[in-house]
């Protein structure tokens, strides 16, 4: 199958910097310039020095070589830009910002900067990480035929995998297929050896492995995550564990498992290892009965079920009562699937896609398709922020994308460049929509990177940090006075969560009091019998949580990939606590070097705004330190969180243009995907010699 790669014609990234320099020393010959001849030496080597620091993750060193440079060059673009870089990273982004405004000012950077301000500028303001009322629009497709050759027939449901690819279930072709994010067919999965009779849905369970609906097979068919056959779930019939026609799946937090039963009008579920447990959705007193049941979804234990005849969403508990109607009849035209999207629920409905808020019942349409025979079967949000939408009717997979995204395109940052051993040169690019949601599962096809507008060569991505199964992570303690009276659950915290991490990875641990103090760096495997007696830090009125966050901050900066901050705490912060950092640059910080802040509540009694601010903004997440699955998924989630980094290795063409490691080397990146792009240029310089 021919892979579809189309380049973004808009004009913000067809411009790229106006006028893009090939080396500092051009920038600074300029007619009446004798002065500035003689400051240039002195400003290009404070340069050099400031982008290797830039480089190393020493932003604040960085930043006092880029304002020496620009002390002999006042108003020199580039270290403008540079400069702003480095605040960038740092945090302090109202700085960035001001610099770069400068640069653009005296005419450098063009569209690239401008867009780069406006992107900076609004990811500023504090967003929901799900905005249900957003429109998509269709930005790229998976046809259904290479030539002459038909590669799917009737895809009906998907599923989105958290290294960006997914799964397909094809109904008319009898088969499930596995997608890479350039939609090329990576597996076909036919079952077992009497095959899938009709695919409906496919979900992930919790213990990792697949589950699809066979609607003639009348069973469920349990396959490992490779998609390779295990066992099935159910049979033919009207008894309990009996099914006719099954089509949508659900999972709730308990494993149990649920399928809406279209012969039988009902719903069915199972145990985690497929046992039968119950059946509901007949008529009782309260409730009328289905009529044809189709989506259903759990959000938060509690089961919503789609009436493709009356149009409505219904709510049960986990026992089958019924609870009420979240969305009334005649609501929706013939609704199909409903898959979860945090708290929100997306239902199809014959053509158009629509998001329902299951608190309070309400509606958004977000997209839907021009095509008259559509009958749309799915719509799952993928870990780019699409939406992978099945076209049952049309025979088509479609990836349909916020406007907003497709306009600006992606935010591509080159973050390191490492010459050491030039000409071989490695790149760390990180890709992201304007939301700051990572790009995953790109591949060689979906980077250009030139210098000097030139191809390199032996250009290959040598890792993705997204695959990586390894975190570093500092500990933050909270040494409040009110932690005395939690020794025991800190040492509890402290010992589960480095036992989680297996001997991989490096921890940190912080104490945090008047002065935040650095007590461990090591192996996870030397804190097995970890406990508060043998810290420094006294216990205080007055703990410093912004200097603790920025200490753990800048020991997180070069460490693992994967990486985050864990505070340990009773949720209180004193009235000092942010004397020197705001809570923005603070996140910002985090943020800008892709570190995540979590927190580990010693008490169920909730946690101050800061605290809650801070990790919310962060991707980060909350957890009570004797909650009932124990503390080993803050690793887990902290490695399953995605990441847009990849790292880059090419041979450079200017190897004879180095000037002995003081000329400035031009590099961009360019990344495409589907009809979505974006780019970056910077430079670096080869080893003195």
């Amino acid at each position: 199958m021919k892979k579809i790669v189309i380049c973004l014609t808009a004009a913000v990234f067809a411009a790229g910097i106006a006028g893009a320099q090939t080396n500092l020393v051009d920038t600074m010959k300029k007619e009446n310039a004798t002065t500035r001849s003689a400051n240039s030496g002195f400003a290009e080597e404070e340069f050099r020095r400031g982008v290797q620091s830039y480089y190393r993750g020493s932003y604040n060193e960085a930043i006092q070589e880029f304002e020496k440079a620009l002390s002999y060059l006042p108003g020199e673009s580039t270290i403008l830009d540079w400069l702003g870089k480095s605040y960038y990273k740092a945090g302090i982004e109202g700085s960035a910002l001001q610099q770069w405004q400068f640069a653009a000012e005296n005419g450098y950077g063009g569209i690239l900067l401008q867009n780069r301000m406006e992107i900076v500028g609004e990811r500023r303001i504090t967003q929901p990480e799900y905005d249900y009322t957003q429109h998509y629009t269709e930005s790229g497709s998976f046809p259904n035929v290479n030539g002459k050759a038909l590669i799917y027939s009737q895809p009906i449901s998907s599923l989105a995998n958290r290294d960006g690819t997914i799964w397909v279930a094809a109904y008319g072709s009898n088969e499930i297929l596995h997608y890479d994010v350039n939609g090329v067919v990576i597996k076909r999965v036919r079952g077992p050896l009497n095959g899938f009779d009709r695919p409906m849905d496919i979900i992930r369970l919790q213990s990792g492995n697949l589950l699809v609906s066979e609607f003639a097979g009348d069973r469920l068919a349990l396959l490992d995550e490779d998609g390779d056959f295990i066992k099935y779930y159910g049979s033919k019939g009207r008894g309990e564990g009996q099914m006719i026609g099954p089509q949508y799946l659900a999972e709730d937090s308990y494993g149990n498992i649920y399928v809406t039963d279209f012969g039988n009008c009902r719903v069915v579920v199972f145990d985690p290892d497929g046992n039968p447990l119950l059946h509901f959705g007949a008529k009782t007193q309260d409730f009328a009965g289905f009529k044809s049941p189709t989506g259903i979804a759990v959000v938060n234990d509690r089961i919503f079920v789609a009436d493709s005849v009356r149009g409505a969403i219904y709510e049960f508990d986990r026992a089958g009562n019924f609870i009420g109607n979240l969305v009334n009849e005649k609501t929706f035209a013939r609704p199909e699937s409903m898959k979860n999207w945090g708290d929100f629920i997306i239902v199809t409905d014959k053509n158009r896609i629509v998001t329902v808020d299951t608190e309070t019942g309400s509606t958004f349409e977000n997209g839907r398709t021009p095509r008259g025979t559509s009958q749309i079967t799915s719509a799952v949000p993928d870990k780019n922020g699409n939406l992978i939408v099945t076209d049952f009717k049309g025979s088509d997979i479609f990836v349909m994308s916020k406007m907003t995204e497709l306009v600006g395109g992606f935010f591509v940052q080159i973050e390191r460049v490492i010459s050491d051993n030039f000409p071989q040169v490695t790149l760390e690019v990180r890709v992201e929509n304007r939301r700051r949601q990572p790009i995953v599962g790109l591949s060689e096809d979906n980077f250009l990177v030139t210098e000097n507008k030139i191809p390199v060569a032996d250009m290959k991505i040598s890792g993705a940090a997204n695959n990586n199964d390894t975190a570093d992570i500092t500990l933050l303690i909270d040494r409040s006075k009110v932690m005395e009276d939690y020794a025991e659950q800190v040492n509890t915290a402290v010992r589960e969560i480095t036992g989680a991490m297996n001997g991989k990875g490096r921890v940190t641990v912080i104490s945090v009091g008047d002065m935040p103090v650095t007590e461990y760096t090591g192996s996870p495997e030397n804190l097995s019998t970890f406990s508060t007696k043998a810290l420094k830090a006294p216990y205080t009125d007055n703990a410093a949580l912004d200097l603790g966050v920025r200490l753990a901050a800048n020991d997180l900066v070069n460490a693992e990939k994967k990486r985050g901050v864990i505070y340990i705490t009773a949720g209180t912060v004193s009235q000092n606590a942010f004397t020197k950092y705001s809570l923005s640059d603070l996140s910002a910080y985090l943020n800008n070097n892709a570190i995540s802040f979590s927190t580990v509540l010693v008490r169920q009694e909730g946690m101050d705004q800061e605290v809650d601010y801070l990790t919310e903004s962060t991707t980060g997440k909350s957890y009570y330190v004797y909650r009932a699955e124990g503390l080993s998924p803050v690793i887990t989630d902290l490695i399953a969180l995605p990441s847009g980094l990849y790292q880059i290795k090419f041979t450079s063409g200017q190897a004879n243009a180095t000037e002995y490691g003081k000329r400035y080397l031009p590099i961009e990146v360019e990344t495409y995907l589907l009809n979505r792009s974006g780019k970056d240029e910077s430079g670096y310089f080869a080893p003195l010699q």
